[in-house]
């Protein structure tokens, strides 16, 4: 195949839709784009609520499962992944959340002390967040319009969850209009990455407009399997294509890395980039020993409290059979119902033990009965309601290693969930908090029993048995490359995302993040695609 390419970009997710699409438009390069996956363009993937279809098992989809968790009691759970151009932003629940100024602020401190490096604080990557967004309520020093990712209100508000918003202001939380507004606190009504219906992934606002630009070279289920370095620098891949052939690539510029902090990190060390040790174990040449490859996975924690509820409220069985037919015909006929829903439109910030701080837990409001795959077994389905309760600023910390020197192997994971014991006290905090907008009116009226937790366990200890039993990935990992300044022998990047040791050679994913931001990690991860492009095209 043809080799002359400025650019390579290996992984098509969320933050490599856009700096590829953004280097091609706005720099008139000629790029590659590996995606191992398939194409985002399916029903299914472009209605809101398809997520719950992907989560049961799709090829869209690729499924890691963890190592043993021995503080888990020995559980192995899975972290899914997108395996489809847009990654995440094609399968996701498409919650528009950026995080808060203090998360930014800090990886600035961070970062200080480096020799050369943009700032990373919240007035330096508010921009690219502004420019990006095309809000369909919101238009101010935080909110954009005109860009070509399209952010909404929810199109569909089910009964559950507005009873939700109302108990958990009966606990004396304040209604917030904007979660990415001047405050996190409180709760509301979540915005989300659609438009009418349809999904707004970064495949669709970059990739999609430059279909005909011949610049522009997108390769599906083309699976990077190796970096090519010659004399210190990345100077092109290998891959396979769809037909199981390896192919190489070469390319005049730079490879931009953003296959996600799974696969990323497995990359780097498929390639002779990481921990000598590890790497010299599993029988693979060390070129570049980078201790922090690997290390620093976070991930939101995750843990579910689920209610049956009276009559037929909520989505349950709302995807099959009639009710499937109804809904599909209401949203083709008038574009309205349960299809332009993604079945969580509802959530809240909250601080349990200190109402003055800044939020510790996330909650996402699902009007069904929703668990883990690995635990589903354990609760009766019906007619339901789910609020899940997240750790937004964990502290804990897993790994991401070589299985083996084959590069067809799956990474092994330890993402170490809830490990830490402020985390799983946070965690524990936000459940008894949530617990009580169940008894609070007017949600009360409507929950017939909650079933998990066990109502007769309820004690701190029992809830803490309760959370390794159930908790489950946020869908969030991130950290296994983290940016740092000169002289952190964990740093994998510098500041303007370029891999230490390795001319020519970035990584735009979450992989980056120092440390992860306080909320849902979609438009974070655009973002970080975005400045990467600003830094090669010399804008930043």
């Amino acid at each position: 195949m043809a080799t002359e390419y400025d650019y390579i970009v290996a992984g098509g997710g969320a933050s490599g839709c856009v700096v590829a699409g953004r280097l091609v438009a706005d720099g008139g390069f000629k790029v590659l784009l590996l995606e191992a996956g398939y194409s985002n363009k399916h029903p299914l993937l472009d209605m809101p609520p398809g997520i719950f279809k992907m989560i049961n098992g799709t090829k869209f989809m690729r499924y890691h499962k963890t190592v043993e968790q021995a503080h888990l009691g020995g559980r192995v759970h899975d972290i899914p992944q997108g395996h489809v151009l847009g990654g995440g932003s094609s399968v996701n629940a498409q919650v528009y959340m950026r995080g808060r100024p203090s998360d930014y602020d800090a990886w600035h401190q961070e970062l200080r002390g480096s020799n050369d490096g943009p700032d990373w604080d919240w007035q330096a990557v508010l921009p690219h967040f502004h420019r990006m967004e095309d809000n369909n309520r919101l238009h101010n020093d935080l909110h954009g319009t005109g860009g070509p990712l399209l952010v909404s209100d929810p199109g569909h508000v089910d009964s559950l969850s507005r009873l939700f918003v109302q108990a958990v202001q009966g606990l004396g939380e304040p209604f917030s209009p904007d979660f990415n507004g001047p405050t996190q606190r409180g709760v509301g009504f979540y915005q989300f990455m659609n438009r009418h219906g349809r999904r707004s992934s970064s495949a669709y606002a970059y990739i999609a407009p430059l279909e005909n630009n011949p610049n522009l070279t997108v390769r599906l289920q083309s699976e990077v399997q190796e970096l090519i370095i010659e004399n210190g620098a990345a100077v092109g891949v290998r891959f396979n294509d769809r037909s199981g052939t390896v192919q190489t690539a070469h390319c005049r510029g730079e490879v931009i890395l953003s296959a996600g902090s799974l696969i990323t990190p497995k990359l780097l060390m498929q390639s002779g980039v990481g921990p000598a040790d590890h790497l010299n174990d599993i029988g693979i040449k060390c070129k570049v020993d980078l201790p922090g490859v690997g290390e620093n996975l976070v991930d939101h924690p995750e843990v579910p409290i689920t209610a049956r509820v009276k009559g037929k409220a909520g989505y349950y069985k709302q995807g099959e059979g009639w009710r499937m037919l109804k809904n599909g015909l209401q949203f083709k006929l008038f574009g309205s119902g349960p299809v332009t829903s993604a079945g969580v439109e509802a959530g809240a910030f909250v601080n349990p033990t200190n109402s003055n701080a800044e939020p510790s837990i996330q909650a996402f409001c699902v009007p069904i009965v929703y668990v883990d795959r690995d635990t589903k077994h354990l609760v009766e389905d019906g007619y339901g309601l789910t609020v899940t309760t997240v750790v937004v600023k964990p502290k804990s910390r897993g790994t991401v290693r070589l299985a083996s020197a084959d590069p067809k192997a799956m990474p092994l994971i330890s993402p170490n969930l809830l490990k830490e014991k402020t985390d799983m006290d946070t965690m524990v905090e936000g459940q008894k908090f949530f617990l009580k907008a169940f008894d609070t009116a007017p949600l009360a009226a409507q929950v017939d029993k909650v079933m998990l937790p066990d109502p007769n366990c309820r004690s701190d200890e029992d809830l803490r048995a309760y959370c390794r039993r159930f908790v489950k990935t946020n869908y969030h990992p991130a950290g296994t490359a983290k940016m740092g300044k000169d002289g952190d022998p964990m740093a994998v990047l510098d500041p303007r995302l370029r891999v230490r040791g390795v001319n020519n050679l970035r990584v735009c994913d979450l992989s980056a993040m120092p440390d992860i931001n306080a909320g849902n990690t979609q438009a974070p991860a655009m973002m970080m695609g975005d400045r990467c492009a600003d830094m090669i095209l010399g804008r930043l």
